[in-house]
């Protein structure tokens, strides 16, 4: 009795359930749904960055890993009930963008994963992160998550058989006839009529009974085993430290590692506020805590870059576990434990196939793509810049060419429209540093 009392008194003391009107077994059931939520990510981020290259079983543990210490310290540092993991548009920055189009090396990528990691842990300890936050203006900062909303929902049709190649006008439809391509579409429809009836833990219930329906259908063979130890990070674990020289002999690289930092930036800041909005966090427009918030978010993506994975974010997803009434660290760190136990079912990864993970790819983008909505699109000195950020990454497949189309016409539309003064003096310095950019990696001529 004393022993449960004990624990119950350190629980409040570390996490305030009585100040936050919440009890252990409202954050235990938040944290379950959250995790629930987002537990995808297991799956769909192998996939990914496999297709780089990536032993899928090591990203597997580094996903995990990053997930359950950035959970952890966002319980201990801000005591939020956010949930950290590395990001999809992270990963799929560094596969489709990095890796396949602009033909380097992932290990060499992982590198600059490493590099960014660093400047943004040196950013979010001086507090300059804030201020270069502060710079963007709100609608780029909307065009940008909106562009890698398509640009993934774009690989999402690609990687399930409903879109192809084409010479004569680029891109087609697919062939119907090809019956891995009906698991996209089952998934597609299940996971979305999901989603519409806010059912929570949607995406990952349409993952499982898109791939019971393909094992059923044997159009995904039988797993050997469900349980199994812990895959070794060997083949990702420090790569990227180890290959740091690289990116000395290629000056693109800082490109990479400019956009990671940017999109990690924007990313995680924008999830915060959005869900500190949602449980009642805010006040007086800001955000108590951010700091800490920010510091968890920083030390994850450091970890993660280490061990093999993309940079982690806060995930929108935690707002399920909020809307349930999640409102301590005691939520994220459900969740870490929870990310800790999903390690040893790492066998399931030979089941969730492409075709599997297109649907969560798909609905992602179209969640992402909802903040095109809030754009000024009466103004056209916002709204060029807007678009061109938006349609540049799908149509070029890379994020970080969609973002410098954006950044670039911005001061030159604002200064056509009488608005120079409204332009942040930072943003002429980022105009400059994509010009820059753009010339290393031979897009402007010499």
């Amino acid at each position: 009795m004393d022993t449960s009392m004990n624990q119950r008194s350190f629980i409040e003391k570390l996490f305030h359930l009585q100040e936050n009107g919440t009890t252990v077994i409202r954050e235990v059931l938040a944290g379950l749904t959250t995790f629930v939520s987002m537990a995808y990510i297991l799956f769909v981020n192998p996939q990914v960055l496999g297709d780089a290259g990536m032993n899928k079983g090591a990203v597997f543990t580094a996903t995990a890993l990053s997930a359950i210490l950035g959970s952890v310290l966002m319980a201990l540092l801000a005591n939020y009930p956010i949930a950290i993991a590395p990001g999809l548009g992270d990963n799929a920055f560094f596969t489709y963008s990095v890796v396949l189009a602009m033909g380097i090396p992932w290990q060499t990528a992982m590198a600059g994963v490493f590099i960014s990691s660093i400047l943004f842990l040196i950013l979010s300890l001086v507090k300059l992160r804030e201020i270069v936050i502060d710079a963007i203006p709100h609608d780029l900062k909307l065009a940008m998550a909106a562009g890698i909303g398509i640009f993934i929902a774009f690989v999402g049709f690609q990687g399930g058989g409903l879109i192809t190649g084409s010479k004569s006008t680029l891109v087609a439809m697919g062939s119907f006839t090809v019956p891995t391509t009906w698991l996209t579409i089952f998934g597609l429809i299940v996971t979305g009529g999901l989603m519409a009836k806010k059912v929570p833990g949607s995406i990952f219930i349409g993952m499982v009974l898109t791939t019971i329906l393909g094992l059923v259908t044997k159009l995904i063979p039988l797993p050997t085993h469900i349980v199994s130890t812990i895959p070794s990070m060997k083949p990702t674990f420090g790569v990227g430290v180890m290959h740091l020289g690289d990116i000395i002999t290629k000056p693109q690289l800082w490109a990479v590692v400019l956009i990671f930092l940017l999109v990690a930036f924007f990313d995680t800041a924008g999830t915060l506020i959005g869900l500190a909005s949602q449980a009642g966090f805010m006040k007086d427009n800001k955000m108590p805590r951010i700091g800490g918030a920010l510091m968890a978010d920083s030390i994850s993506m450091l970890g993660g870059s280490v061990m093999g994975t993309t940079p982690t974010a806060a995930y929108v997803e935690s707002s399920a576990g909020i809307a349930i009434g999640g409102r301590t660290g005691l939520t994220s760190l459900v969740v870490g434990v929870l990310f800790a136990l999903a390690m040893f079912f790492s066998p399931l990864l030979t089941v969730v196939t492409s075709n599997v993970t297109a649907p969560v790819l798909i609905i992602v983008g179209i969640l992402m793509a909802q903040s095109m909505k809030e754009i000024d699109w009466s103004k056209f000195e916002i709204a060029m810049p807007a678009f061109l950020t938006i349609v540049g990454m799908p149509l070029t497949y890379n994020i970080s060419y969609g973002i410098a189309f954006g950044f670039l016409a911005y001061p030159l539309t604002m200064m056509a429209a009488g608005r120079r003064k409204e332009i942040n003096p930072i943003m002429y310095i980022l105009f400059f540093v994509f010009i820059i950019l753009l010339y290393t990696i031979n897009i402007l001529p010499k």
